[in-house]
């Protein structure tokens, strides 16, 4: 066997690795060196804070034992935005809840100012209860009907009469009291409104239309009525 020249094995042996080394680099491409411009994506800058509002002067919470029936309570404030421009004070109103039996405490004294609730035990006319069931069934506008009336009423200030003795005046605002004046229709004191008549009869007297309280309710009432403020009958 002949023996191989040992320039030719090593020259083989350097063209193989040259093989080798070119086959490897050709099997994984080099990153190229050309830098790139990568779009950045766009991100939404975070909201602005935004200040809670004010919080709104909604006065005080009117009625909060709620003795007024709502109804008639939101009847009565609409009562006094109507007639604003009549209505001198607006301080506390008058609400009367003619839908109540007469036994039931159903005129109110409102403080718009604190929101308190005081109550008081009123009569209705004869006219709106011919049975004398306690319970007031129809109302009326028209003189000599002995009946009562519904709508906003005016104060109108203290006054005496040789019949019912102090009292307070009022002015209807309503067409569906605007005769009360000349009826005389007022709040008076009457012994069929007193707590013995109602603990004996299990109910109020009747008037002749006007709004007739017990003489302790008359004289608590009278100089705090005054002139000038809301008095709303309802039903």
């Amino acid at each position: 066997m002949r023996e191989l020249d040992p320039r030719l094995s090593r020259r083989g042996l350097v063209v193989g690795l040259a093989a080798l080394t070119a086959s490897c680099a050709t099997s994984t491409p080099k990153p190229s060196l050309v830098s790139q411009t990568v779009s950045p994506v766009p991100v939404a800058p975070p909201p602005l804070a935004v200040p809670p509002p004010p919080a709104l002067a909604l006065g005080p919470e009117l009625d909060p034992r709620g003795l007024i029936r709502r109804p008639l309570l939101h009847a009565a404030l609409d009562a006094l935005k109507r007639h604003r421009g009549k209505v001198a004070r607006e301080d506390r109103i008058y609400i009367v809840d003619f839908q109540a039996h007469s036994s039931k405490p159903r005129l109110f004294r409102l403080d718009l100012t604190t929101g308190e609730a005081t109550a008081y035990r009123t009569a209705h006319g004869r006219g709106s209860d011919p049975a004398h069931t306690g319970f007031a069934e129809r109302f009326s506008n028209v003189p000599d009907s002995n009946a009562s009336s519904v709508g906003a009423y005016r104060t109108a200030g203290q006054a005496w009469g040789s019949k019912h003795g102090p009292n307070v005046l009022l002015d209807g605002l309503d067409p569906t009291n605007s005769e009360v004046r000349d009826r005389a229709i007022i709040v008076h004191g009457a012994d069929y409104c007193e707590p013995s008549y109602l603990a004996a009869t299990g109910k109020l007297g009747r008037s002749f239309g006007c709004f007739a309280v017990s003489q302790a309710d008359l004289n608590a009432l009278r100089p705090d009525m005054d002139a000038g403020r809301l008095l709303f009958a309802g039903a």
